[in-house]
């Protein structure tokens, strides 16, 4: 019996491994204008593809396109395509805005924790409009009126500490009108003289609000800045070392 189950199971792997393998891909030659014209156009559409963020069946995907680029004899009429895509981006769209809705009130919730928390450490002001600040260097420099231009290194931060843009980081201040930015920036810059640096807590009303901004700050989220005043004016000065 045990010899039996044995010859049996040297069967079944002999059988497995004369199964024939998957077929390789074909190997690409871009040596014709065409041919990188051709394979140029597909990143393209592979990009467009990936912004979709689509579960794409691509043997499908590839039969349409070679449908449509043969003729107009394709397996859905216009309107019934038009109706797919409709129905997935108006599914994709509602998904989206369900997660910008948690999103945003994990956001409140997280940022006036931390709004709380900071108004009561040594040395931090709360303006009235809810604007917090601190001041780490004061300089003896004049300071900017809302409609002046000034110049600034920076870094801000959400209140977990990720850093979400930094002109330390990028080795070069940045020149900007004051009255140009968001509110907080506004506001807090004008508190303080050339040669300063301050750190920054912005509500979320005093920043991006409900929208946010890009894909790096959420909506509703409170932001930290840390800002070093340069300069007034069209000030150019040198970069700095990251």
């Amino acid at each position: 019996m045990k010899r039996m189950m044995i010859i049996a199971c040297v069967a079944i792997l002999t059988a497995c491994s004369s199964e024939p393998e998957a077929p390789k891909a074909p190997v690409l030659s871009l040596d014709s204008d065409k041919a990188k014209l051709s394979y140029a156009i597909g990143m393209d559409i592979g990009q467009s593809l990936q912004t979709l963020k689509a579960d794409l069946d691509r043997e499908l995907l590839v039969a349409a396109i070679n449908d449509r680029l043969d003729s107009d004899n394709t397996k859905l009429t216009a309107e019934e395509a038009g109706k797919v895509k409709q129905a997935f981006f108006k599914k994709q769209a509602e998904e989206r805005a369900a997660e910008q809705k948690i999103a945003a009130e994990k956001n409140v919730s997280a940022g006036k924790a931390f709004l709380e928390a900071n108004a009561k450490k040594k040395g931090v002001t709360t303006t009235a409009s809810g604007l917090q600040y601190e001041v780490l260097t004061q300089g003896k420099g004049d300071k900017p009126a809302a409609t002046d231009k000034v110049t600034v290194n920076y870094k801000g931060s959400l209140v977990d500490g990720t850093e979400f843009d930094s002109s330390y980081t990028r080795g070069e201040p940045v020149t900007f009108p004051l009255n140009g930015v968001i509110k907080g920036w506004t506001e807090g810059v004008q508190l303080m003289s050339v040669g300063s640096k301050f750190k920054f807590v912005l509500p979320s009303d005093l920043a991006y609000g409900e929208n946010g901004a890009g894909p790096k700050i959420g909506p509703n989220s409170v932001l930290v800045f840390e800002v070093e005043l340069l300069g007034i004016g069209d000030v150019k000065p040198a970069k700095t070392a990251k």
